[in-house]
């Protein structure tokens, strides 16, 4: 745990130089104006994170088979028994990783970086107390004291967000180019809304081997793109949406999918790690805090069409045997339902991704089709 502390604070150090070092060189050593460019950071900062998660990937997962091992999901099909005692927090990683790419790549002197680190850190700080205490006691912490937790976290950095950056609050919806109105305060109910509801729906959705971890993928592709875009005044006036100062949020993104690409040689089938909640809940605020940032919750929705299905399923089958007695499906979220008809997890899971990289482009898509 030191090892891991030192290695965080060397490379924090380092990282709070390495842009406002290169602002301060770039003037007389041209090669120093590379890192004055977006682009060139984000390509840094997902190849950085992708190289340290196969430098400590495997001591990581050692480590784990020590300290972290699972406990399977009480409701889940009976092949699933097998999975018991695999390595989980797999997120701390990713959260490690991200975190030191922040620190190294980013212009820290932006309130949204700060924002959306502390988003990440508490929603993980959530997840993680919820998987220690499955892995101590079989049982994570009540679904009620979770959402209490999610909900006092979300209003405390959204309303940072609302009160000290100034942020448009306008609500985009595509296909109109003036379809935007102002919602005000009301901005701060809304986006808690948005944060917790994407949390608990990856969270939902982490139930096979790599299943969230592809579409987080492209899903912070697709909104890391979207934010450098909002990011650029000429590129958000040419594309009728609002301008968001986002483009920092972007090479955030590009680390989280260098981190996440990195997991996913572990996570894929058979995995040798989870995730965790500690993962899915942090990833799943990390993507709807991005969406907000930009004012485009409704693209997440297309994007994010993956973890809305997954939803609708367990939103459906509770629904249905509450009110009728009868289940929808043989089993809830619905990548269990297809496990109990016949199909293997990997085909499930390849089957999703395709779907879940087909709406990211639809989405990018519909940003452009006003």
């Amino acid at each position: 745990m030191f090892e891991v502390s030192l290695f965080l604070t060397i490379f924090g150090d380092l990282g709070f130089m390495i842009y406002h070092l290169a602002e301060f060189l770039k003037k007389d050593y041209l090669f120093f104006n590379l890192f004055h460019y977006v682009s060139v950071r984000a390509i840094f900062s997902l190849l950085s994170s992708l190289i340290l998660f196969f430098i400590l990937g495997n001591w990581f997962i050692k480590a784990s088979q020590r300290n972290f091992r699972s406990n399977v999901r009480e409701y889940t099909p009976q092949e699933h028994q097998k999975k018991n005692s695999t390595p989980t927090m797999g997120g701390l990683l990713v959260l490690l990783i991200t975190t030191i790419n922040i620190l190294f790549w980013n212009n820290l002197s932006k309130l949204s970086v700060w924002i959306f680190l502390l988003c990440l850190l508490s929603f993980g700080l959530i997840g993680f107390v919820d998987d220690w205490a499955k892995i101590n006691s079989k049982k994570g912490i009540s679904a009620k004291s979770k959402f209490q937790l999610q909900i006092l976290f979300a209003v405390l950095f959204v309303s940072i967000w609302y009160f000290f950056s100034t942020p448009n609050t306008q609500f985009c919806l595509p296909f109109f180019k003036n379809a935007m109105f102002s919602l005000g305060l009301f901005i701060i109910p809304w986006a808690v809304f948005t944060i917790v509801s994407t949390s608990n729906a990856v969270n939902l959705t982490d139930g096979l081997d790599g299943l969230a971890t592809g579409p987080l993928i492209t899903n912070f592709a697709a909104f890391s793109i979207i934010c450098y875009l909002a990011g650029h005044k000429q590129f958000a006036n040419y594309l009728y949406i609002p301008f968001a100062d986002s483009s920092e949020l972007s090479i955030i993104g590009a680390s989280l999918i260098g981190s996440l690409i990195g997991f996913l040689w572990y996570n894929t089938y058979p995995a040798q790690i989870f995730m965790g909640d500690v993962g899915s809940l942090s990833l799943g605020a990390a993507l709807a805090f991005m969406a907000i940032v930009v004012r485009q919750e409704f693209l997440l929705l297309v994007a994010g069409g993956i973890f809305v299905i997954e939803t609708l399923s367990v939103i459906i089958q509770v629904a249905s045997f509450k009110w009728r007695g009868k289940r929808v499906f043989k089993m809830a979220p619905i990548h269990h339902h297809f496990e109990l008809i016949g199909w293997s997890e990997p085909k499930i899971t390849i089957r999703f991704w395709i779907i879940s990289l087909i709406l990211s482009i639809l989405a990018l898509l519909l940003l452009k089709v006003r």
